[in-house]
């Protein structure tokens, strides 16, 4: 009966989208019926069906770059619209949690990025595309290692110690983000989505936006929307492209020569302090004892050779590691369909080679996105996506094998030995096994043909539907998603690596990871126009979520051989274990949005969440928001005034949590792993907490959006402040309870900032345009509480008062004059409150002060995209400014000698030498060190400003299409990471290292591979 009286009431609706330019048809244009739900979307050939409510007038039409249109209905007869170019942007239709709107009535914070932003980037996840597309939003990659860690912070870090990332929903579904890495290098689950299948992504940045996801939306949230199928005639696209990648940048460092002379001067100061110590009778014994023990090393680190005396061997070891790396990716897709079945299903492989040696990355994608109208009331659909990716990894930055690592060998120690013809360090004469003493460390290119370690993943994402529409404006949709990560990774480090390992003859490591994410939603959506200025939209539902994974490893050593590489042929099995985990999280959730006269705007939401992972008297939490808009331009004061468009004032306010802690963070916990005598017995690890609670953000928004000058000029500012609340620390209690922490709420944080965003349309004229779009973001992240405590094992810091992750160390004040030895500003504080600037050569007697901070105070992106005919043209600039790095390498590789024969920077060449020497650099004395304790000598300014991407593209006109027989042929070349302006002397700006990555450890740079610079050229086919 409902379905019946549905129909009744409905009528269909055909027609035409076509370009007003050069009529031609506009495919993928968004079709909505003005007072109501119906929307789709225009086919290959500009043609839509749309059924409509009987007493629907108007049809809203949209699409990205073009002015928003608003048709009128006679009847059921056919419509013609003819779209215009423009910069607008404010009439498109984005994506918000459970459902759509259109960019008009949005009050909270929403900023999309199509997928035009992000198709063909040659990058192994999408993250790095959306690198300054969006304001607000700050895209880090750790390193220039494939598929490892990718850090996104929306408005910010909202936490000290739980997780920090966004929530990512693909398709309506929450999707596993977790680092699954058996190392402490992360590695990026999010890799597996093939970033040619995504049609846009929505980021919610404010409260508002994000509290219809409550308990997961105080770091924001990523609505990832997948392509669908279309009605009309089939269409297939091929892609492919080719090129090759290169390392950003290079440090500098000594030659053959310089490397002689320095360490020949590092001895002399080592002489002096020797003999100030008493260890020679005079000093000139000293300098003797040097300079014959100094050439002994040379000849050693020579292979034995005095190539060393001449400069005959220079090896530039930053050579050996970085290579000229080819990437290629096929892609294959096709859509089609008719009024009752719409799909889309593509296909992907990326063959990737890192810039590092024995680095590479391979990745099989396919999807089917398949609906169904089974009744004219009902529709049936799924989205289904399966990845296979092999990442061939290398060693965490840390690691003496890890391909960076190399520069600190000796410039004059050749890469073959010629004693032996193989890799120096592979083989000793003298013991038949590889060298411990040659070169000066072990030599990471010994790992490249006598080493492996490779992830292999296999990941399915997936949801079925059902939508149904009930009544008149009330629909049900009900979804089942599946998120399955099954991942495996194997080691093995044979013979020649013992030097490193410390085995003799191999060691292996097997260890498999299943992760299973299962979710369901089941909602109401409402939405009904009353008179003709009253528009309500609500929707009710709920959500269920279940995570488990299980994994084991295990590791044995000792092989027959290298030919034998699995823990079978192990002679000894070391180590085995397994383990388990899981979580659910209930959900309830009301969304509605009123808006009256097409002027005023109100949204309220509300969630509750209930978490396995929290105390049992603290399991639900609420959150709610509300916002509100007011379209100025509506309003009768305003409608003369042609030079504006488009003008709204939005506000918002609202409560989010974060749950992303340790699954059983609030429980009493045991472990099984205190046998003892042969007898097996437990031992409690955890004391239990159960007022333990969510962390809690409560953000305010405020902000305008508009455009003037028929839309030509568009803009939005916002300034918002977020405060979060109960954070979850460790804290020390009494010793009495027989524990030393417990997991407790009680820290603040706040973050606050603006945001700009322009897009112009520069010039448009019949053949030529050019628009632009600048976003500006600054962000001030401040700790108000943290209990009394400060946190941090390293330079960086969590402490009251200050950023998160602030470096904190000594001030570094470079040479004295008089002796060289390094000084610091002893900033003690004086009766006055003042700090004392007087210097001191005696590193404890100075205080630790804030020496940087690795947040950025602003970051930005500006974008450039020109089209004359069939060229086209785009270039986008991404930039960060203000943030610190902290080279933690420094103490080794800029370290006056301090470390042994360690290879040095060039600038370690400016050395103190002489009485009265003005420099930053210590005297240079070979094992004593002389400035190298952690300070801020090891500081340098992060900001940077990167030729993002550029891409100049060229569509075959349409009079030669016509004689070949296709739809479309585009052929293009892209550079990604072009070039980078800055001052930091190290590889790449954008670093952060792998092995010590966190909240708090931020900034570090630690023989951190640069990011690629990519070159590709490519083909898109259409049939």
């Amino acid at each position: 009966m409902a379905a019946t009286g549905a129909l009744a009431q409905s009528k269909e609706v055909k027609g035409k989208i076509t370009d007003s330019k050069d009529g031609t048809p506009i495919q993928g244009a968004t079709v909505h019926a003005r007072g109501g739900k119906a929307s789709v979307v225009s086919a290959a050939d500009g043609s839509f069906s749309i059924t409509v409510d009987a007493r629907t007038r108007q049809l809203e039409v949209t699409y990205v770059g073009y002015a928003a249109q608003t048709v009128a209905l006679n009847g059921a007869a056919p419509v013609t619209v003819s779209l215009e170019q423009s910069g607008e942007t404010l009439g498109e239709i984005v994506v918000v949690g459970y459902g759509t709107k259109s960019r008009r009535d949005v009050t909270g914070s929403v900023v999309k990025v199509q997928s035009k932003d992000i198709a063909n980037t040659p990058a192994t996840s999408f993250e790095s595309a959306l690198q300054g597309r969006a304001a607000g939003v700050q895209v880090n990659q750790q390193n220039g290692k494939l598929g490892q860690g990718i850090n996104i912070r929306i408005r910010g870090a909202s936490s000290v110690t739980a997780g920090n990332e966004p929530l990512y929903v693909v398709d309506g579904i929450p999707i596993t983000t977790d680092d699954l890495s058996s190392t402490i290098a992360p590695t990026n689950a999010l890799a597996d989505l093939n970033m040619n299948d995504i049609e846009s992504v929505e980021i919610l940045k404010d409260a508002s936006a994000a509290a219809i996801y409550g308990s997961r939306g105080s770091n924001g949230v990523v609505l990832i929307t997948t392509k669908k199928g279309k009605a009309g005639t089939s269409k297939l696209e091929l892609g492919y492209y080719h090129g090759n990648q290169r390392a950003t940048g290079r440090r500098k460092f000594m030659n053959a020569t310089e490397y002689v002379n320095y360490f020949k001067q590092a001895g002399l100061g080592a002489a002096k302090l020797d003999y100030a110590a008493g260890y020679f009778n005079t000093l000139q014994e000293a300098i003797e004892d040097y300079e014959s023990y100094i050439p002994s090393r040379f000849t050693r680190y020579a292979a034995g050779e005095n190539t060393w005396e001449t400069g005959a061997v220079n090896t530039d070891w930053q050579d050996e590691v970085f290579r000229t790396a080819p990437i290629s990716q096929y892609d294959m897709s096709v859509t089609g369909g008719n009024d009752k079945t719409k799909v889309f299903f593509s296909g992907q492989y990326l063959n990737q080679k890192g810039i590092l040696i024995g680095n590479s990355y391979k990745r099989y994608s396919g999807r089917l996105n398949i609906e169904h109208k089974l009744k004219n009331w009902l529709t049936a659909g799924a989205n289904l996506s399966y990845a296979r990716s092999l990442n061939y990894r290398v060693s965490n930055d840390n690691a003496f094998s890890t391909p960076l690592q190399i520069i600190a060998l000796s410039p004059i120690t050749p890469v073959i030995d010629p004693r032996t013809g193989l890799l120096s360090g592979a083989l000793d004469l003298a013991t038949d096994a590889p060298n411990t003493n040659y070169p000066v460390y072990y030599n990471p290119l010994l790992n490249v043909d006598n080493a492996f370690y490779h992830t292999l993943v296999n990941r399915t994402i997936g949801n079925a539907y059902l939508n149904a529409n009930l009544l008149n404006g009330l629909t049900f949709r009900t979804e089942l998603g599946i998120d399955q990560l099954n991942q495996t990774e194997e080691s093995y480090y044979g013979k020649l690596t013992a030097r490193n390992t410390g085995v003799a003859n191999g060691n292996g490591t097997y260890a498999t990871t299943e992760m299973l994410n299962l979710n369901t939603n089941n909602y109401f959506q409402y939405a009904k126009t009353f008179g003709t200025v009253h528009s309500l939209d609500a929707t009710l539902g709920m959500s269920y979520q279940n995570r488990q994974m299980v994994y084991s490893t295990a590791t044995g050593e000792q092989f027959p051989s290298d030919a034998y590489k699995t823990l079978s042929s192990a002679a000894s099995k070391t180590d085995a274990s397994s383990g388990s985990t899981s979580n659910t999280l209930l959900s309830y959730f009301l969304r509605a949005s009123y808006k009256f006269a097409n002027k005023y705007l109100l949204g309220v939401s509300g969630r509750i969440d209930g978490s396995s992972r929290f105390g049992t008297n603290n399991r639900y939490g609420f959150f709610p928001a509300v916002s509100a808009g007011w379209v100025l331009t509506e309003e009768n004061f305003l409608k003369g005034e042609k030079w504006l468009s488009f003008l709204k004032l939005k506000a918002s306010y609202g409560v989010t949590g974060n749950d992303n802690i340790s699954d059983f963070a609030s429980r009493g916990l045991y472990t099984g792993d205190a046998a003892y005598g042969g007898q097996a017995g437990q031992k409690p690890v955890q004391i239990a907490n159960p007022d333990l609670k969510w962390e809690t953000s409560t953000g305010a928004d405020i902000g305008v959006e508009g455009s003037i000058l028929q839309s030509r000029i568009g803009f939005e500012v916002e300034v918002y402040q977020r405060k979060t609340k109960d954070l979850i620390l460790s804290v020390e209690v009494p010793g009495t309870s027989g524990f030393s922490t417990q997991y407790k709420n009680v820290g603040n944080l706040t973050n606050k900032g603006i945001e700009i965003t322009l897009n112009t349309t520069n010039i448009q004229t019949r053949n030529f345009r050019w628009t632009s779009t600048l976003n500006f973001s600054a962000n001030k992240n401040k700790i108000t509480n943290l209990g009394g405590q400060e946190l941090g094992n390293s330079v960086n810091r969590a402490r009251e008062g200050e950023a998160l992750g602030v470096f904190v160390a000594r001030e570094f004040a470079g040479a004295d004059p008089a002796n060289g030895d390094a000084l610091y500003i002893t900033n003690t504080v004086k009766a006055d409150g003042t700090r004392d600037r007087a210097t001191t050569n005696d590193y404890n007697a100075a205080t630790d002060v804030v020496i940087g901070n690795p947040n950025p105070k602003f970051i930005y992106g500006f974008g450039n995209t020109v089209s004359y005919k069939g060229f086209d043209l785009d270039v986008l600039l991404q930039g960060v400014n203000g943030n610190q790095i902290f080279n933690k390498a420094g103490t080794y590789m800029s370290a006056s000698g301090s470390n042994g024969f360690d290879n040095q920077t060039v600038d370690q060449l400016a050395a103190w030498k002489n009485p009265g020497d003005i420099t930053m650099i210590p005297e240079a004395r070979l094992f004593y060190p002389n400035g190298t304790d952690p300070s801020s000598r090891y500081i340098s300014s992060g900001s940077y400003l990167r030729v993002k991407a550029v891409t100049l593209g060229y569509n075959l006109p349409r009079t030669l299409l016509n004689q070949i027989g296709l739809d479309r042929v585009r052929v293009y070349a892209r550079a990604q990471n072009l070039f980078t302006i800055t001052k930091y002397e190290g590889w790449d700006p954008e670093v952060n290292s792998d092995y010590q990555a966190s909240n708090i450890n931020l900034g570090n740079d630690f023989y951190s591979a640069p990011q690629a610079k990519t070159i590709v050229f490519g083909v898109n086919i259409g049939l």
